[in-house]
């Protein structure tokens, strides 16, 4: 039976894999973004299968998410899965130095304010409000026969566990949906809704494509004793098990999918 599946951040890199693999196994995937409308248009383009719909949101805007859900209901019948992928890396380079990202050490106070909201409003709070929204959804409205009420599949970080110095928003923000995942499915199990989380650790894609080609690209893929780097569709792939019958009981993990390159 196909499902309704709303992934956020399915532009590029790991969301459109994953949109790749539910809609190779005949779902229909709403490929959210911010603003890289082409792009993603573009990719359903190319999906297999029909039903598939492109809805661009702002998750840093509260107000918006429940047009974004609503629409995406609207568009599937029924949201009956959940990938909650869009997250904010925030790595530009300041204005006249080198530095990238945000250590302690070297950012100013009002630039450390701003980046903490922006990257918390995004990966933390959007994923939450969008979760709310699907979830109640997911509740007030019964699945189609032979389709589970619901799963919902959270896209953290390993960087959640072995910190990110350069980038502690981030770090702090995969660890917080970690933790909302894990209460979440708590929560929702009763309802027959599954919650789970992936903890990736480097992901081959376009945007990671000139750290892993520079000069520390060699080191990036020795922290892995496999010496490689995760393709975006072994992520996908196990976010599509995640959201999978055959997942349930994993409900409530976070799952490590960093080719052993950090134990704890």
């Amino acid at each position: 039976m196909s499902r309704g599946v709303l992934i956020t951040g399915a532009s590029r890199g790991v969301g459109a894999a994953a949109a790749r693999a539910f809609a190779a196994a005949g779902d229909r995937v709403v490929l959210h973004c911010r603003g890289a409308v082409d792009r993603a248009e573009e990719l359903r383009a190319g999906l297999p299968g029909e039903g598939h719909a492109v809805i661009a949101a702002d998750l840093g805007d509260a107000s918006a998410i429940p047009s974004l859900v609503a629409e995406s209901a609207a568009a599937l019948g029924r949201v009956d899965v959940l990938v909650n992928n869009a997250a904010m890396f925030v790595d530009e380079p300041v204005a006249g130095s080198r530095r990238v990202g945000h250590p302690l050490a070297d950012t100013s106070y009002d630039e450390w304010v701003a980046t903490w909201r922006r990257t918390l409003a995004v990966n933390l709070e959007g994923a939450a409000h969008v979760t709310w929204c699907v979830a109640r959804q997911m509740l007030d409205q019964d699945p189609a026969d032979g389709v589970r009420r619901g799963a919902i599949v959270n896209v953290g970080s390993r960087g959640a566990y072995r910190g990110e110095p350069d980038v502690p928003a981030y770090g702090a923000s995969k660890a917080g949906l970690h933790s909302l995942g894990q209460s979440l499915a708590a929560s929702l199990a009763p309802h027959d809704i599954t919650v789970t989380s992936i903890a990736p650790g480097f992901i081959a894609t376009d945007m990671t494509e000139s750290f892993l080609a520079g000069p520390g690209g060699d080191a990036i893929r020795a922290q892995s004793p496999f010496n490689r780097v995760a393709t975006a569709e072994e992520v996908g792939n196990a976010i599509y098990w995640l959201a999978s019958a055959d997942a349930n009981w994993a409900s409530g993990a976070v799952l490590d999918f960093n080719g052993a390159s950090y134990l704890h």
